[in-house]
């Protein structure tokens, strides 16, 4: 496999986001290692992030990332079915949405979690930073996406 950079993506409108949502879907990340900096404006994720953009894994074996997802800006934090009270408690994250407001340019950011869990943020305005590390390791644990027959 050849050498892959490092992410480092920006994103200030709807559609920068979903460039950002697509390279950290199906990203880990413990309970604890969510932040929210209300002095600062800041919520963050510490991720372990499964690198899309390399391709279609090998052999059944695919790499993660560690990566760092923030946004600024933001005014509030909301959760449902997410808890911090296990801190080693591992969440999927499938999703990332911004939703303007009425009046631009603030809205909602709205982070999706496997097991209907579910985090939004009110923010004043889009500014989402996705910063890959150089820890980098193979992983055989491939996400899966088939619906499960009943």
């Amino acid at each position: 496999m050849s050498e892959q950079n490092a992410l480092r993506l920006l994103a200030e409108t709807a559609e920068d986001l979903e460039v950002i949502a697509a390279a950290v879907q199906d990203s880990v990340v413990k309970a604890g290692g969510l932040r929210y900096e209300a002095r600062k404006n800041r919520f963050s994720l510490e991720l372990n992030r499964f690198r899309w953009e390399a391709g279609q894994p090998r052999a059944k074996e695919g790499v993660r990332v560690r990566s760092l997802l923030a946004f600024d800006g933001v005014l509030g934090a909301k959760t449902r079915a997410v808890t911090k009270a296990d801190p080693e408690l591992i969440l999927s994250l499938l999703a990332a949405t911004f939703t303007p407001a009425d009046e631009p340019p603030g809205g909602t950011v709205t982070l999706l979690f496997a097991g209907d869990g579910e985090i939004t943020l009110d923010v004043e305005v889009l500014d989402a930073t996705l910063l890959d590390s150089d820890y980098v390791w193979p992983t055989r644990n491939l996400p899966s996406h088939e619906q499960r027959r009943r």
